[in-house]
């Protein structure tokens, strides 16, 4: 495959997304090359396709992002969310919900697991919680609305037994979310990297957006951050991946460190 090809496709795609190949070229060519194969385009072709059928977006897209997502990952910051987060709004109600964002929601195992969460706490009337789902893959957002996974999936690889029963339905060699649950969750297509994201996400009080950063460079990182902070409401809370950081960015985020894990509170940004 021509070097310069992939190049010129790594460009295009970071300037879709944000999604940076410019150093890992050869995982790019190994992601696409069935594709090509079956188009019968080079790479070089292929990136004039992208312009004239932007329709191959969403296929590229499914098969250049990872989507490795399991229920009660990283179980540190969720009892951090759980214990010291979810308390401070539970005076909110179905006419000022605690809205939530998940943005990178993949699969939908994140998002549900933030709604059992907030349903285990006891602290919410139905309706006061509402959490927003949104991924750039429509394939993983499909299997997310469906909330149905296999029962041998990795999915449930953390979950505990208790939360299984009680909160899925087991259908054959499936485990369906039950309708409560689902009725929690707006699942929604948004790329991180789209101009529009306050007009259509609105503000916030909580954004997780964990083990996205890890894929963007620099640059690609303050535009998610700068989206994310105008997207939360003053105080509100990010939570990050273990891997990320954006301490000593000058975001106007502040981190809050505790024994077992560390997450972001807006402040005010430096000038």
């Amino acid at each position: 495959m021509d070097t310069f090809g992939l190049i010129q496709l790594a460009e295009l795609i970071y300037e879709y997304c944000g999604i940076d190949f410019s150093k890992s070229l050869s995982s790019l060519e190994a992601k696409i090359s069935e594709r090509l194969n079956e188009l019968g385009l080079s790479c070089w072709e292929y990136g004039g396709y992208l312009r004239v059928e932007p329709k191959e977006w969403d296929m590229l897209i499914e098969l250049i992002t990872v989507n490795e997502t399991y229920f009660f990952r990283e179980e540190n910051l969720l009892a951090e969310f759980q214990k010291t987060v979810l308390p401070q709004y539970k005076d909110r109600t179905p006419e000022n919900p605690l809205r939530i964002w998940c943005s990178a929601c993949s699969s939908g195992e994140e998002p549900y697991t933030l709604a059992i969460i907030a349903e285990e706490t006891g602290l919410f009337q139905t309706g006061a919680v509402e959490i927003i789902a949104s991924d750039i893959n429509k394939k993983v957002l499909e299997k997310a609305i469906s909330g149905s996974y296999n029962k041998k999936s990795f999915s449930f690889r953390t979950m505990p037994k208790e939360m299984l029963e009680k909160y899925f339905v087991s259908a054959e060699e499936e485990y369906v979310i039950r309708d409560s649950v689902r009725a929690m969750v707006d699942f929604r297509c948004i790329n991180l990297m789209d101009k529009d994201i306050a007009e259509r996400i609105g503000k916030v009080d909580i954004i997780f957006c964990r083990n996205v950063l890890i894929y963007f460079n620099k640059e690609a990182i303050n535009k998610v951050i700068n989206s994310l902070y105008d997207v939360l409401n003053d105080g509100g809370y990010l939570f990050l991946g273990h891997a990320e950081t954006i301490t000593g960015m000058n975001t106007g985020f502040e981190t809050i460190y505790t024994p077992s894990a560390f997450y972001y509170r807006k402040g005010e940004k430096c000038t």
